[in-house]
């Protein structure tokens, strides 16, 4: 009952916002919804956005050093004093205290923001790949679904040509190999429809968890799909939001440690008041006061810290300089990654489209050498003296159309699937995504 609240609930807001898009009676979901659900659903889009929180909160906390802080204190004597205690017992006070001037907080708060920034990046990093994945998905199932349609075509076929060949076995003019071969074309044909069925229902599930929707809510909806653009290697990069990531975090950690390493060297001044209620309830201070306690007790002044020896800042300094040297290499690590990868999806892409190429021309030879076999068998041989073509040459050249049309489809989806990851490497995502949002 739940999951039925649910999934009626999930198909009301889509149908709410305009994204249900009924196409011959079925609930198809464009590109742009699953894109969005992914982002706001994913895993590593809320630690990111976490991350974002925490890191403008440390540049808060930073910068808020040089605001005066207050507090209030208060306490009342378990038991009644004797003596003096050393200061005089107050019912209440009040602390007011600040960093007045520090040069080494300057590279603090400058490291807070420049994580902030990496926090930033992170987010748009994380948007991107939960994009790709559930894109990669989408168009995925979008293309197992139109070869699942040819494949049922295929066994459809396959299935009348063991009738054929069973017939013709019979009637003993072909041998009973072919009509036994003939049946291991069907089971191979079927075993592969059961292979798109699976791959479907996998994609399904895959596309269900990436976005939140109920497991065969998404039906593609294959006009919401923009164009890919055929990139290449040598094309103008921009900046990759992980790696970019990086570099600002190995610039927060370089900053951290200098000012770390200026706090052994540069003086600090900082400012302080406070303010006491004193009180002679449960004690006998007053008797060692001339003139009585007083009421009030008020004090301020300036705080100067000269760093002489501190042993344990100038461990945190070079603590801090290796943070910062690990975060540097990781940052050019990421960028030489992120340039192998390039180059490698570029000749990778390279065979692809080739294979593309291939596979459509064998796709459009098959279907015109099927037309070729259906004119003769619907006109006869003519003069040219040829054998007349059986029912089973008939099926065969459908089958084998069949066939290429879906090796041309696989072959288009792995070109699609490798441009998406380019684009992605290159740095143009977000341009992609702004087209999946225009339709």
């Amino acid at each position: 009952m739940k999951s039925t609240y649910y999934t009626a609930l999930a198909a009301s807001l889509l149908m709410g916002a305009g994204l249900l898009l009924p196409v011959h009676g079925v609930a198809q979901v464009s590109l742009r919804t699953v894109v969005d659900l992914a982002q706001k659903n994913s895993d590593a889009v809320k630690i990111a956005n976490a991350d974002v929180d925490k890191a403008r909160a440390g540049l808060s906390e930073s910068r808020d050093a040089v605001i005066p802080s207050m507090m209030f204190a208060t306490g009342i004597p378990a038991f009644p004093e004797q003596g003096f205690t050393g200061q005089p017992p107050s019912a209440f006070s009040i602390t007011v205290q600040s960093l007045v001037f520090s040069i080494p907080q300057k590279h603090f708060i400058d490291s807070a923001r420049s994580s902030l920034n990496a926090a930033f990046a992170r987010v748009k990093d994380a948007r991107e790949q939960a994009a790709l994945e559930a894109s990669a998905a989408y168009i995925e199932l979008d293309t197992v679904n139109t070869e699942l349609e040819a494949a049922k075509q295929q066994q459809e076929l396959a299935e009348k040509l063991v009738e054929i060949e069973e017939q013709r076995s019979e009637a003993g003019v072909d041998p009973q190999s072919d009509w036994l071969q003939a049946k291991l074309t069907a089971a191979t044909l079927k075993l592969a429809k059961l292979h798109l069925e699976t791959r479907a229902g996998t994609l399904a599930k895959e596309l269900a968890m990436l976005t939140g929707l109920p497991d065969g809510a998404i039906v593609p909806y294959h006009p919401s799909i923009p164009e890919i653009p055929a990139m290449r290697g040598d094309t103008p990069a921009h900046t990759l939001p992980g790696v970019e990531s990086a570099r600002q975090f190995a610039l927060s950690r370089e900053r951290q440690a200098k000012g770390d390493h200026e706090a052994n060297f540069y003086p600090q001044l900082s400012f302080f008041l406070q303010y006491s209620r004193n009180t002679g309830v449960l004690n006998n201070v007053a008797s060692y006061f001339v003139g009585g306690l007083p009421a009030n007790n008020l004090f301020s002044g300036f705080n100067v810290s000269v760093p002489l020896l501190d042993m344990i800042h100038r461990a945190k300094a070079r603590e801090s300089a290796a943070d910062a040297l690990r975060s540097r290499v990781e940052a050019e690590q990421a960028e030489h990654q992120n340039d192998f990868q390039i180059e490698q999806l570029t000749g990778t892409l390279r065979e692809l489209d080739a294979q593309a190429e291939i596979a459509g021309l064998k796709q459009q030879i098959a279907a015109d050498q099927l037309k070729t076999v259906e004119t003769q068998l619907e006109n006869g041989n003519g003069s040219g003296g040829q054998p007349q073509l059986s029912p089973k040459a008939g099926q065969q050249a459908r089958i084998d159309e069949r066939q290429k049309y879906l090796d041309s489809l696989e072959s288009e989806f792995e070109l699609a699937k490798a441009r998406l990851e380019l684009l992605r490497a290159l740095g143009h995502m977000e341009d992609w995504l702004n087209e999946v949002h225009a339709k």
